[in-house]
This record gives C-alpha cells, structure tokens and sequence, in this order.
C-alpha cells in the first residue's frame, strides 16, 4: 500500500531501539561476554567485590573471591523452559580462594575451588524473563537520588532572629542518614539515622575538627592585629579566633571565642605577643548560626564529643575503649559496606556544592582536600560544605561566587528529574544478590570459628540457601517483578518500558501526595505526561519518553540538536535534566532554513518557563515532536487536537486491544507502527542479508554467504501459543522460498501485526448519529456483516490443570474409570482418562478424569463379604475430575502430561520414547520428500550441481541434525522425569482455542479514549446506508465528541475516507501531522476520483466528509447530513463472554453459610442494605422473607425450597438465618446470655 507522509519536520534521528534500557541494564550486570580480568566494577563483580574478601574473627583464615563464570542449565532455550514450567536461567559458579595463616602470620594453605551458588533466571531475546515457565518482566523503578537535599521546613516555621528554617538532607546509596536542621534560635543540630539530634558543632569535633580556634577560622572571616598599649581600640571588645599561649610557659592567655579585655592586652604586652587572630565584626552578625551553636555546644574535644555521640546514637551508657572513636568513621567515613553514597551520590554532591568544595579546599590555612569523584563514602569536607550551603540558605543569599563561578542558593526541587534516578532490572539484581552474599557472609564467619580448621575448604564453608531464597522471592513475590502484560506486542513493549515509583526503598500509594504525581517540566522528553493508569497510581508508574535514554548514573536524558549563534552544528546531545536546566531550547517545530534558525523572536523553553528568545541565544532544539510522548501515546494520529484525559484513557485502552483473526493496519497511521511490532519481538526479522531456502507455517530457513559452506539461519515461528492473558501468539510467514532478505527484513508476522507494522484493530465504516436509543451513553450499534465476516473475531486459548497428589488416604488416581458417569460422558477420553486433542468441548465436559480416596466408612456384614470376594469397590473412591468451567466452549488443541520420574512405569516411558521415535522418523521422511521434489524442480531448472543445490544439500543437513539432536533432548527429558512438587505424582494440561466473534456487551474503542459498548448488532439490510447503498459497520454517538473534546476522531474518519478512497495509508506523526486544509484536499482529491469512476456528484460527501443517510428500514433519508468515514476501531479485552455469570446453588460460606461472591467463587449476587430499603420501600415483605433467608443462609430452608421445586411443589418455609446464630454467638461471647422465645 502507497504511503502518504504529512510530516514536515526532517527526522534528524531515529528512534532507538525501544527495549535497549532493559536489555544494557541486564548486559551490564551480567558482563557475561566480558573476560574475568576485563569486567568493570557493576553488578555482579560491584556485589562479589562489596562482600568478599571474608574474614574469620580471628584474622587466621580468608575467603577471597577470584572470578565468576557463567554456565548453561538444563533448559538450554526459552521454548523448552517454557514447556517443561522451568525457569530459564543461567548457572552462577565463583572461584573462591581460602588461605590459612598460622599465629605467626606465616601463610599456611591456599586452597582455590569452583562452587556453585545459584541459577540466576536469564533475559530473553525480547527482554521478559522465563519464571516457573510464565513470562515475567522486571519494572524499572524510580527512586530518589542519594546525595545531598536542601529544603523547607514543611511548617514553614520563622527562628528568633526572623529568618526561614531550612534543613538538610545526606541521602546515601546505602547506609545511615544525615540531617541538618534548626532549631527557633538559630542554631544548627545533627540528627544521624533518626536518632537524637546534637549540635552540629559537635559533630564536626566528634570527625576531627576539634577545637574552637579551628571551628572559627572554618565559619569566619578572620584578621591578625599588632599588639600594642596604643592600639587598644582595634582590639578591645574583639572576639579572640585562636587560642593565645605564652610560648615560653605554654600557658594559655585568652582562649578561643571569648573578647579581648584591658587585662588580657596588657598580659599580652608583658609577654610579648607581637600580633594576635581576631574575628572581623560582630560575630553575631557575620555568622550568627555557628555562633549560636557554639554557645550550645558542650564539649572541648574529639574524644569527649565522639563519647557522647556513640552514646546517643547506640542508646548504652557503657562505652569499650577505642570503640567511639572507630564508630563514626565506620558509620559514614571509612567503611565501604556500611556507608555507600554511590557514583551518582558522589555526582550529585559534586554537582551542587562543587564550587563551595573548591573554595574551601583552596584555602592554605585550612587543610582541607577536595574529595576524588571515585570516592563513595563521605567526607568531613562534605559535611562542613553542607552547613555552609544552609547558612547561605539562611541568610537569604540568592546568589554566591567564587573565582568568577556564580552558583544559585536554592532548596532542592524533590520532583525535579535531576533528584530522581532510574533503577533498572540489572542495578535492582544486583542488590539482591548483595544482600544474599551478605547473609551468606555471616554463615561463613560463624563456620570459620565453630569448624575444624584442618577440614575447611570453600565448598564445607559456603550454604548457598539465602543467596537461592532471595532471588526466587525477588522474581516470584517482588512488587518489581510482575507478571507481563502479554495481550498485545504494543502491551510487552510498554510494560518492559515502565517506570514505577513504588516498590521496596520507592513510594506507597496511600502516602503519596499530588507533587510526587503531577507533570514536571523536567518531565519534558524523557517521562510520557499522557501515559499513566486512572487509578490510585495515577502518576506514580508512568513510561519512558521514546527517545529518552538512561545514562551512566541512572538519571534519563533527552535528545537534543546543538545550536550556535542561530544555527544548527549537525551534533545531537542527550542532556540530563539538570544540564538541561542551563540552557535554552528551541522547539522542534521552529521553522529552519538552510540550517539557521528564522525569525526574530522563536517560541522556546528554559526551565519551567516558555520565553520568546532571539536565536543567538538559544543552545540546543529538540530532535523530534515525537520525543515528548511515550510509544503508545506516539500511536494515536492527531494527538494534538485530544484532550489529555481522552488521550491518556486512549493510550491505555490500545494494550487492552486484542489481536483479531486477521490483521489490517490503520488507514491512518503515525508512522512509527513497524518499529513498534519488530522491537516488541512480536515479528521475526532476518539476522543477516541473504536468501530464503525453506518458507513454512513453522520454520524459515535464510541462507547466507555463498560458495561451499553457506551458513543457514534458521527461524522457528510459533504456533497457537497461549499468552499470559489468554490471547493466542501465532507467527505466520510474510516471505517466499527463494526472495532475498536484507538485515532487519520482516520475515513473520506475530499477532497484531501486519507486514511487520503494528494492526491492534480494523477500518470500519462509521457515522456519527443516534439511532433509536440504541448509541445512548457511548453505546455502539454494529452491523451483522461484522460479525458475518469475522471482521473483528479473535481467538483465545485458555489453559486448565489438574495434579494428581498423594493424599492421606491413598494417591489420587487419573483414570477412564470414574464413578457413577455415563458412557456418553466419556465418549472423548482417551485410555488414560485424558481428552483427546481436537474435541469440541461445552460447559460440564469432562477434560480428565481424576478419583480421589475416600474415607473409610463403617460397611455392613454383606459388604464386606463382597469386598473380599471382589476386591476394591468402585465406592471407594469419588469423581474429582476436571471438566469444562461454564461459559467455556471451544476446541482442545493441546494436552501435556508430566508425571514424577519415580511414578513414571516402565510401560509409559517406553510408549514415550515410542512417540519420539514415530515423530522423528515421519519428520525425517518429509524432509526427504521435500528434498526429493526440490532436486526434481532444480533438474527442470538446469541448475544442478550449481551454488543452489549445495545451499539446499546444507539446509538438508542442517534440518536433519536439528531433528536428531532435539528427538534426543526429549528422550534425554522422558529420562529425568519432570520436576513436580512433593506429593505430586502427576500433572495433566489442557489447552482450548475458543473463536470469539463479536457479540452484544463487548467492549470497543477508537485509539483516542471514545470507548463504548455494543448495544445491538443490527441486519445489514436495516443500518443506515449511503446514498450508492453501502451500509455502515458501525454507529456511534455524535454526543461522545463534544463533551469528550477529542476532536482527533472526526480528523481520523475524516482522512480515513479519503484513504480509503484513494487506496492510500496516511502517515500523520504526532504534534506534526496533517492540517485540517490538507485533510480537505485529501477529500477532494478522493471525490474527484469517484466522479472518474462515475459516482453522480448527488453520491458523494462534503469536503468535511457529511453525507446524507437513508434509513435501512424504512429507505427514507435522514432529516440531516451525518458524518461518515473510516475509523480504526479495538476490540478490548472485556469480553462479556467473560464477565457475564449465573447460579442457581452452589458453594457456601463456613462460617456465615452464605453463598460466596464472584464469578471465580461461583457466587451469587451480594443482596445489601441498600438493596434491603428499596424492598423495604415497595412494601414486599415476602420477597424480601425470601431473599434474606432461604435465598441465602436459612440451610434447612434452602434445602426444603429445592425439594419442593424438584417435586413441582411452591411452597416455602423459611426458617432462622445462620448469620443470626452467628450474631448470637458473637454476643455470647461477649458474656450475655441471649435466648430466643416463641411468643
């Protein structure tokens, strides 16, 4: 189909590859491709390196680690992990080397061994991971940034000297927090891990800046002055910055911080102190916090202030000697495992207070030195910075400058996306894993110390429980982990490009506020503003922008086109939000000639601002309208003219579509469907250039290179797989045997997709009109010929199980002979008591026929004569088979069996291998038909012997190896047995494919949130028709339009005729899309070929595509024109098939008797209170009799009632309801005695 492209905007890059975020994230934690000696310190070596070397108590033995080594499991594929319910994964083997010292230190043994510690579940081609033979994805989380945070006080509270409070914040990667904050008079206090606060001073000592004099010189402007009698008045009442000591004696004159009187200047002209240190001005006013806090701080030196700190913070009076000292640098300074602030914090901490650091570094009178950039832990440095940057805050000081830098005093955004980071699934594994190697630790230290020495070696040393429990909690149980989206490719995609906020160390929804939630201006190009759920995690999951990417530190950058003095340099950079926040942007759309921008004045954004700048001044213009949306809002054509609410609801309802029985792309498209279904996975495309050998339902085979040896790529296509969510995943080929392929060709199609472009729905025909009633409140009425043609029919296949377990009893048996089941019953059951494929099955059909054991009943004389005599009764044993829950019909097209490889007989192993054997040889002998019938086509082509035979003659071999090897894996598995559950003997599967045509109740939906229900679906010969007598498919409400303000719809049905006219497929990108004159030359151009073809002018539509109906009943025409056009229509996955249910009896509650809720439950309608007063309101009181007792919980009742109904008889004799004992019970146990009494 020709393509018509509407965009205006030259597309300076191109889209990335959409799962690239997961994908680098798990490559890096894994490094598997990476020599032991070359990986980089992240993931796996970053965990291994943080936990080892182990040391035992003593320091006589040392656990190191060398190097990690990755290793297949036994399901080497994901189809294979997929078909036996295993995980897909990947072994972890470390070699660990342990060296013995004897007292003297003298090295006694090194013994080095390979151990293995976990399985580690592996990432598929297409980012999901394989657990427990269901698809999982792993969400990105997004967290907040370690580093240092400045903000407001939250009660907005004033000191005593009238100044605002702010406090601080050091958030470490992991490890204890540090806060900063006031109190009303001024003074600045310390609060280490939510502990006790003292003051910051204090603080400072207890890490090394002990005295005053230090403290002083650190905080204030300082001078030295000449002692002299005549100079008394540049010295009296001046505050001393050091101590004054009489060096001869050591005695000290004045001390630190106290005011210099007559008496100390004239002791100091007595001894002969030439000059002397002095604060400049009044300190009260030149730094008034430390000041304060200094009069607050109780101790004199390092030690005396680590004492206190240790007790505070540890809460114990006794204190070991050495121990205080050593805390503090162990809690935040020296110790890498306790305190982590991690590259990004490290970053952050540079990046803010980076100016500030050099200052006070630089200074010749302190010795201070400027912390290194690898440097993880904190330092003193870090800490003094930080109360500087607050007093500044607190001073009410905007702007600072050092050296010709001016930074800005400011508090910290907490929303802004410079203080919020990216946790991808490698960073989140890696922290598991560190976390099982830590507890691992422990065990080794504690078996270091208990365990004969003599015996120890790594393999006695190690018990690899934690380390396997934690991952297998992490992937099965996570908030992280969840199990993936599977309806559509457009669903995967998304779901694997999701970011989320909560999760463990995030957010709970319940204490989220609305800042957390709302759209940010940093937002802009890397998180989707549209794309997030309607619920209570209204913006806390939301999506990655489409060409937003995640750097180094975990924060996302957006693409940008550099600009120097008005004109583009070519060069493309991708800026984080806080480098962003430096420049000015240009929008993408901003007209361009010859690369310079034109224009006095362009339309531009800095921060949260949208000023008119000159364009010398600006630095940097988007890349594409595209980047601001995420891929699933990218879908929706004329995005531009819907409101937010609608497009959010229409981005979201668009990975509810379900893939329909035959594809169509859209009429009207945006242009990025065909990278959206190859990135998802959802399509195979060719590996390398070449020529394609073999085309079939199941297998493509692409030749590449020539000559003797050509390499063959094969590609297995899926067939008739069941998703997470019950749709079908059938991959069906879109190339011929002998075409050439290039790298990236689309070679199948997956479900929803059409020539490898994405086609979630179908064009239909619609017009905007009431009809009757039946369009009220959003319904839709459809057209018979819909349903007639299978126009939007979909396939579903669902999966049922049943286990054969050992009980108590006796072990349940699957079996043909069930009790008390008729002959007709069985009719499809195999010898086994197990379906047999390619039955039609309806609601109450047995699927597999199980026994369970009885219990043991008290049998008459005569019984047990017959027992004897005949051995087992058929009595002892009850029908538990699976059959066919109501609602289901459709066609079993799959059964898989596992059973126990103790419970596995010698019969049934044979009879498996049997079956390989048999499909091995009839695949085998195909094969060789095949290539018999290709050496004849090549015999008529005179080209034997030539290049193509020896391509077919490797292809052949290739196929037949393939067979061999695969017959073999399979015996090999018939062998092991499957890996059931203790006290499972054995599993049955059963797979049914239902076609689902459209039906009155389903739920449909155009891409831009006009979501409706079908009312009534209406003979074609009674729609409303066009004057040429085509009926429309479809009838929507023309008051969904206005109301909704999604005005894309009419733009899209608009175009969509003319598409269809003109046999066309209009591209029309978002925010860059076609404009309401070209979308009316499109129609004009459309009219004038009907008026080619013939079509009386009378026939065709306005320019704005309104049309006149006729009435298909009555054939009159409609009072007014209605809109008609073409619109892609979804079919969501709210099948009334699935929601709608009834019962009649079935299952109670124990304790209230009554039936149970919900459709999965087999329950009944909940009757209420508010229910109860509508009855109460009419007056019935014997329905309402009826409702509350024999419907419900009266047991006698009910049970009479349904005698009675079974003899023809009406009659009712409701009794007392078991919630009433249960609320009799409830108040005797309280102590009150209650008893009822006939009256």
């Amino acid at each position: 189909m020709k393509r018509i492209n509407f965009s205006k905007i030259q597309q300076v890059q191109e889209l990335p590859d959409l799962l690239e975020m997961q994908k680098r994230s798990f490559r890096d934690f894994l490094q598997e491709d990476e020599t032991p000696g070359e990986r980089e310190l992240k993931g796996l070596q970053a965990a291994f390196l943080d936990v080892f070397p182990i040391e035992s108590a003593d320091a006589s033995m040392v656990l190191d680690f060398v190097k990690y080594k990755l290793a297949k499991t036994r399901y080497s594929s994901v189809e294979e992990a997929q078909a036996h319910d295993a995980t897909f994964a990947i072994t972890l083997k470390a070699v660990l080397r342990l060296s013995s010292r004897q007292p003297s230190g003298k090295l006694k043994q090194i013994i080095e061994q390979e151990v293995v510690l976990c399985d580690i579940p592996l990432m598929t081609d297409s980012g999901s991971f394989i657990i427990n033979g269901a698809e999982r994805v792993v969400v990105s989380q997004l967290h907040r940034s370690p580093g240092i945070v400045f903000e407001d006080d939250e009660e907005k509270k004033i000191s005593s000297l009238g100044r605002k409070l702010f406090f601080a914040r050091v958030i470490p990667y992991r490890g204890a927090w540090i806060e900063f904050e006031f109190d009303l008079n001024n003074a600045l206090f310390v609060r280490v891990d939510r502990k006790k606060k003292f003051p910051a001073t204090s603080f400072l000592r207890a890490c090394g800046i002990e005295t005053d004099a230090q403290l002083l010189q650190i905080f204030f402007k300082c001078e030295d002055i000449e002692v002299a009698a005549d100079n008394t008045d540049n010295l009296l009442r001046r505050i001393c910055a050091e101590d004054v000591v009489d060096k001869s004696t050591g005695e000290v004159l004045l001390e630190a911080r106290h005011p210099v009187t007559h008496e100390a200047i004239k002791r100091m002209v007595e001894k002969g102190i030439k000059r002397v240190k002095l604060l400049v001005g009044n300190p009260e006013k030149q730094n008034a916090t430390i000041w304060e806090t200094l009069r607050k701080d109780p101790y004199k030196s390092a030690k005396e202030a680590q004492q206190e700190i240790y007790k505070k913070l540890r809460g114990q009076e006794f204190i070991v000697p050495g121990q205080a000292e050593q805390y503090l640098d162990n809690l935040l300074f020296k110790n890498l495992r306790k305190y982590d602030l991690s590259k990004v914090g490290r970053y952050k901490v540079q990046k803010k207070l980076g100016i500030l650091l050099q200052a006070l570094t630089d200074r010749k009178d302190l010795r201070f030195e400027l912390p290194s950039e690898r440097r993880r832990t904190l330092t003193v440095e870090d800490l003094v910075v930080t109360m500087q940057y607050l007093i500044l805050l607190n001073n009410g000081d905007a702007v600072c400058e050092y050296d010709g830098k001016r930074f800005k005093v400011e508090v910290d955004d907490i929303d802004h996306l410079g203080n919020r980071r990216v946790r991808g699934v490698g960073e989140l594994l890696e922290n598991q894993i560190r976390v099982g190697l830590a507890q691992m630790s422990r065990v080794i230290r504690d078996r270091m110390s208990v365990q004969d020495k003599t015996e120890l070696t790594p393999r006695t040393l190690l018990n690899t429980a934690p380390l396997v429990g934690i991952l297998r909690k992490f992937f099965g149980t996570s908030q992280l982990s969840q199990f993936m989206d599977q309806i559509n490719p457009l669903a995967e995609l998304t779901h694997k490009r999701r970011l989320s906020a909560l999760g463990p160390g995030g957010l709970h929804r319940k204490r989220a506020g609305f800042e957390v939630r709302d759209v940010h201006h940093t937002h802009y190009g890397r998180i989707c503003p549209i794309e997030t759920p309607e619920g209570p995690n209204i913006g806390l999951i939301t999506s990655l922008a489409t060409m937003a990417r995640v750097n180094q530190y975990g924060l996302i950058e957006s693409p940008y086109q550099k600009m120097k003095t008005g004109r583009l340099t070519g060069a493309v950079d991708y800026l984080a939000a806080d480098i962003e926040d430096e420049n000015t942007i240009a929008q993408a759309n901003s007209p361009v000639q010859d690369g310079k921008l034109t224009g006095d004045l362009v339309s531009c954004r800095r921060r949260g601002d949208f000023p008119q700048a000159d364009p010398s001044h600006i630095d940097y213009m988007d890349v594409s309208p595209l980047q601001v949306v995420s891929v699933s809002a990218a879908l929706i054509p004329f995005l531009e003219h819907d409101d937010a609410n609608r497009a959010l609801m229409g981005s979201n309802m668009q990975r509810q579509a379900v893939p329909l029985l035959t594809a169509e792309p859209a009429f009207v498209s945006t242009g990025i469907e065909d990278r959206v279904a190859q990135d998802s996975g959802a399509c195979i495309t060719a590996k390398r250039p070449g020529k394609v050998l073999y085309s079939a339902g199941d297998i493509i085979a692409v030749s590449s290179g020539s000559g003797k040896n050509p390499e063959i790529d094969i590609y297995e296509l899926k067939k008739y797989r069941r998703s997470n969510q019950d749709t079908c995943i059938n991959q069906t080929p879109v190339i011929q045997a002998g075409a050439q392929v290039k790298k990236g060709d689309v070679l199948a199609d997956g479900p929803g997709t059409h020539c490898g472009q994405l086609a979630l729905g179908k064009n239909i025909l619609v017009g905007f009109m009431p009809w009757e009633g039946y369009n009220y409140e959003d319904a839709i009425l459809v057209s018979e010929k819909l349903i007639k043609e299978d126009v939007l029919t979909s396939i579903h296949i669902s999966e049922f199980v049943i286990e054969a377990r050992d009980t108590k009893l006796g072990p349940e048996e699957i079996t043909r002979d069930i009790p008390n089941v008729g002959a007709d019953a069985l009719e499809y059951l195999d010898e086994q008591g197990i379906v047999i494929p390619s039955t039609n099955v309806r609601p109450g059909d047995i699927l597999v026929g199980k026994v369970t054991p009885k219990g043991e009943q008290q049998l008459t004389p005569e019984e047990r004569l017959l027992k004897v005599i005949f051995g087992k009764k058929a009595e002892d044993v009850q029908d538990a088979s699976l059959r066919v829950p109501p609602g289901v019909t459709g066609k079993v097209i799959g059964v898989r069996v596992f059973v126990r490889r103790e419970k596995l007989t010698k019969p049934d192993e044979r009879k498996r291998i049997g079956e390989i054997d048999n499909r091995l040889e009839n695949s085998l002998n195909a094969l060789k038909e095949y290539r018999e019938e290709q050496s004849e086509e090549l015999k008529k082509q005179g080209k034997k012997g030539g290049e193509e035979e020896e391509r077919l003659k490797t292809f052949f071999r290739l196929m037949e190896r393939r067979l061999q090897e695969e017959a073999v894996r399979d015996r090999e598995n018939v062998k092991q047995g499957d890996d059931l559950p203790v006290t499972v003997n054995k599993v049955v599967k059963v797979y049914i494919a239902a076609k689902r045509k459209l039906q009155a109740g389903d739920k449909l939906a155009g891409r831009h949130g006009n979501k409706g229900v079908v009312a009534k679906i209406l003979p074609v010969e009674d729609m409303p028709f066009l004057p040429d007598g085509t009926p429309l498919d479809m009838v929507l409400s023309p008051l969904g339009v206005p109301s909704r303000m999604n005005v894309g719809q009419l733009l899209e049905m608009m175009l969509g005729w003319a598409a269809a006219t003109l046999g066309v497929q209009a591209v029309s990108p978002v925010f860059d899309g076609a404009t309401e004159e070209e979308i009316y030359e499109l129609v004009r151009q459309g009219k004038k070929k009907l008026r080619e073809q013939g079509v009386p002018e009378k026939y065709l539509p306005h320019d704005d595509c309104r049309t006149q109906l006729y009435d298909g009943r009555t054939g009159q025409p409609f009072e007014e024109k209605v809109s008609v056009g073409y619109v892609y229509i979804l079919k969501l996955n709210h099948l009334v098939e699935d929601k709608v249910h009834a019962r009649s009896t079935g299952p109670y509650s124990l304790i209230t008797r009554q039936p149970l809720g919900g459709k999965a439950q087999f329950g009944g309608q909940r009757f209420g209170e508010m229910e109860v007063w509508a009855i109460e309101g009419y007056g019935a009181a014997y329905t309402l009799q009826e409702m509350l007792t024999v419907k419900s919980d009266d047991v006698q009742g009910r049970t009479k009632v349904y005698e009675n109904i079974v003899k023809g008889e009406h009659a009712i004799e409701a009794g007392m309801p078991e919630s009433f004992n249960v609320l009799v019970k409830e108040i005797r146990s309280l102590g009150l005695d209650i008893e009822l009494e006939r009256s």
